[in-house]
C-alpha cells in the first residue's frame, strides 16, 4: 500500500492507494508527527510513501520516513513518468508538477490542461507527447477578495460564496460579482485560447474552489465533453510518480 502526503498553503492532505486505486483520504490544517505515526499504526501494510510540500514542513516527518519505508520526497531531482521541459525545474511547483502528473496518468499521450483553483489558480499543460510544458499562476478567489480590501480603505473584506448575478446592487454583492464573474471569464478565455492551438485538449479541474467551477462548467451534466473534475487530482498525481519510481 502507498500513502501520499501533500502539504499545501492551506491543508495538509493525506491518502492511501493499493496500487492505482484510491482508498482513504485525510486532511488536517497540521499534520504532525505524532498524527502521521497514528495514521501509519492503523495501516500496518504501506510500504511506500511520497511526501509533497510547498511549504516550510516538520523535517522530522521526512526523516522519520525515510528510516522506516521506501520514502520520496519530491524535489526536481525526483524520476518522473513524463518529460519535463520547463526551463527552471527547481523553481516549479511540487503541486504544479504533481497536477499535471496526474492528468497526464489519465489523458496519456493526449493534450491535457489541469487547473487547480486554491489558493493560486495555477495551469498547467502536458502535450501528447507527455511533455511538460509550463502553465500559469493567477491570484486565487480568497486572494482576490483580500487584496481588495487590503489595498484599498474603504471596501470591505468579503467573504466567498457562489454568486452568479451580473450586477452587484451594493458594495458586496458588486465585490462578488467583480471577483467570481472576473474569474469565470479568465478561466474560459485560457481554455479557449489553449482549445485553439490545440482542438483535441481535454482539461481537468481540480482544487479547493472545484465545486464553483463544476457549476461554471457544468461539469457532470449537460457541460462541454473534454472538461471533467478530480478533487484528488494532485495525490493521484503524486501516487503515480510513487508506482513509477518503485518500479525503477
Amino acid at each position: 500500500m502507498n500513502l501520499v502526503i501533500d502539504i499545501g498553503n492551506s491543508l495538509a492532505k493525506t491518502a492511501l492507494f493499493r496500487g492505482n486505486e484510491l482508498s482513504s483520504f485525510s486532511s488536517f490544517e497540521k499534520l504532525s508527527l505524532d498524527t502521521l505515526k497514528r495514521l501509519l499504526d492503523l495501516n500496518p501494510s504501506v510500504k511506500n510513501v511520497i511526501l509533497s510540500s510547498v511549504v516550510n514542513h516538520d523535517k522530522s516527518i521526512a526523516d522519520f520516513l525515510r528510516l522506516k519505508y521506501h520514502f520520496i520526497e519530491l524535489s526536481h531531482d525526483t524520476k518522473l513518468p513524463l518529460e519535463n521541459l520547463y526551463a527552471s525545474p527547481q523553481t516549479l511547483g511540487k503541486d504544479r508538477l504533481a497536477a499535471a502528473t496526474g492528468a497526464n496518468s489519465l489523458y496519456r499521450n493526449q493534450n491535457i490542461l489541469s487547473v487547480d483553483a486554491g489558493t493560486c489558480i495555477k495551469y498547467d499543460f502536458v502535450n501528447e507527447k507527455n511533455q511538460y510544458m509550463g502553465g500559469a499562476i493567477a491570484p486565487g478567489i480568497e486572494m482576490r477578495f483580500k487584496s481588495l480590501n487590503k489595498f484599498t480603505d474603504k471596501l470591505p473584506l468579503v467573504n466567498y460564496k457562489y454568486f452568479d448575478h451580473l450586477t452587484g446592487q451594493n458594495t458586496e454583492d458588486s465585490i462578488l460579482s467583480g471577483v467570481m464573474n472576473g474569474i469565470a471569464e479568465e478561466v474560459k478565455g485560457i481554455i479557449q485560447r489553449y482549445e485553439q492551438q490545440y482542438p483535441d485538449i481535454k482539461v481537468v479541474f481540480t482544487g479547493g474552489y472545484l465545486k464553483f467551477f463544476e457549476k461554471i462548467f457544468y461539469i457532470g451534466s449537460n457541460g462541454k465533453s473534454n472538461i471533467f473534475a478530480d478533487a484528488f487530482l494532485v495525490l493521484k498525481g503524486l501516487n503515480h510518480i510513487l508506482n513509477f519510481n518503485e518500479k525503477k
